[in-house]
């Protein structure tokens, strides 16, 4: 029989949560490294002197074309922006965001004090895990608009450069940008899965966060094993790259489409283990 007035629904805003995580330092040193990087970026930019060793640019890596391009315009600049944090900086930002979530909790010893309000085990987990994923848009949002802000005052406005097929008009270009930065995300669902299932089986949020980007490095090196044939597209890092198909006219989204099958079903997985075990464990810290 529960307590006159209780209602488990009201327990731990989500509001509240959002409040108390804005306070954390971790979350604003993430936040504030994404408006810092594009800045680091452009100066990186301006230190290019155009001197005899450009003509080899064109080995500069599976980025060099897109840093070619990067400072023909905002749209360009913004997409290199994206295309160099794609492979760990967002990876940590998100592993950060959803590792530090229960397991910090347990650290401080304030996990079983929520409880004891008491706020439903199921709950805690969702409002977290919401606010989890609302600080990591967040984060992809300033980093998008910070880039296009900073590089259309630098460089101007104008076509979104491809690599693959002719320029695309700016507003097109916008909303293809928008476009990479939502698969980025869905792909990113896969690193979340892992970073709050490991939040909630220990009680170190390093542990957590650190785990999530290891297993996700791991899973990128496999990738790159062509002895690994058929088995390489059951990789959760597989289609990490898809996000390029959507710099071709017309689109290629056969590999998108797949990519954000296989993450959904990956974060899926992960989350439900992740509440499956919360909701049966002692918790004792």
């Amino acid at each position: 029989m529960s307590a006159l007035g209780y209602q488990p629904s009201r327990t731990m805003p989500i509001w509240a949560e959002i409040r108390r995580q804005a306070s954390r330092r971790r979350t604003q040193l993430a936040l504030g490294f994404m408006v810092v990087l594009p800045l680091i970026i452009l100066i990186a930019f301006e230190f290019d002197t155009g001197g005899p060793g450009d003509e080899d640019s064109g080995s500069g890596g599976a980025f060099s074309s897109i840093a070619d391009l990067g400072t023909s315009g905002g749209l360009n600049f913004a997409l290199f922006c994206l295309a160099v944090s794609a492979g760990f900086l967002l990876v940590v930002v998100v592993a950060l965001f959803f590792g530090d979530t229960v397991a910090s909790e347990a650290s401080w010893g304030s996990l079983r004090y929520l409880l004891a309000i008491p706020v439903p085990r199921a709950r805690l987990l969702g409002v977290k895990l919401i606010v989890a994923a609302a600080y990591s848009v967040l984060a992809f949002l300033i980093l998008l608009g910070t880039a296009l802000l900073i590089g259309t005052l630098r460089y101007g406005w104008g076509p979104l450069g491809s690599t693959i097929a002719a320029e695309i008009p700016p507003a097109e270009g916008l909303l293809r940008l928008l476009g990479i930065v939502a698969y980025l995300l869905v792909t990113m669902l896969v690193v979340a899965g892992l970073a709050f299932l490991m939040s909630v089986l220990t009680d170190a949020a390093l542990g957590a966060v650190g785990g999530a980007v290891m297993l996700w490095i791991l899973s990128s090196i496999l990738d790159q094993i062509t002895a690994l044939g058929g088995i390489r597209d059951f990789l959760p890092s597989h289609y990490a790259d898809a996000w390029r198909g959507l710099l071709s006219t017309p689109i290629q989204g056969e590999d998108l489409a797949k990519g954000a099958i296989s993450a959904i079903v990956y974060a899926t997985i992960f989350w439900g283990l992740a509440f499956y075990r919360f909701t049966r464990k002692d918790v004792t810290s």
